[in-house]
């Protein structure tokens, strides 16, 4: 997650690596995470726990090519609702949430957050048959 994160400038760095690391570590102990390999190798991840995601990470060479499509994909598939916040300065995921079919329901001056920035809570409902 460091990785990315180093390409966010508008992200405060608010853990170490060895935060990262031991967060990621939670997230796949309870069993929250999908994985994205490419060749083998783990190139991005998904976590959620029930409808909430809390996590969708690519490696920054990795974006743009499906990859996080198919993993958001599966979580739809397996899903009725979603949930998610996203930080208002990035764009990039807003539109690709709302390309998924996300709403926008809310926004928070950042008190949903542990860096304190501005974000958006958007949801997603699986359309009636």
């Amino acid at each position: 997650m460091g990785q990315a994160n180093d390409r966010l400038v508008w992200l405060p760095r608010s853990f170490s690596g060895a935060q990262d690391i031991m967060f990621a570590g939670d997230m796949i102990d309870t069993g929250w995470v999908r994985v994205a390999r490419v060749e083998g190798a783990v190139v991005g991840f998904l976590a959620r726990c029930g409808a909430e995601v809390h996590g969708l990470y690519l490696l920054p060479q990795m974006q743009g090519r499906g990859i996080a499509r198919a993993l958001m994909t599966e979580a739809q598939r397996t899903c009725d609702t979603l949930g998610l916040w996203s930080y208002e300065a990035n764009s990039r995921a807003s539109r690709f949430y709302r390309k998924a079919g996300f709403v926008e329901v809310s926004r928070s001056a950042g008190a949903t957050n542990d860096v304190g920035l501005p974000d958006i809570r958007f949801e997603w409902q699986r359309e009636a048959d």
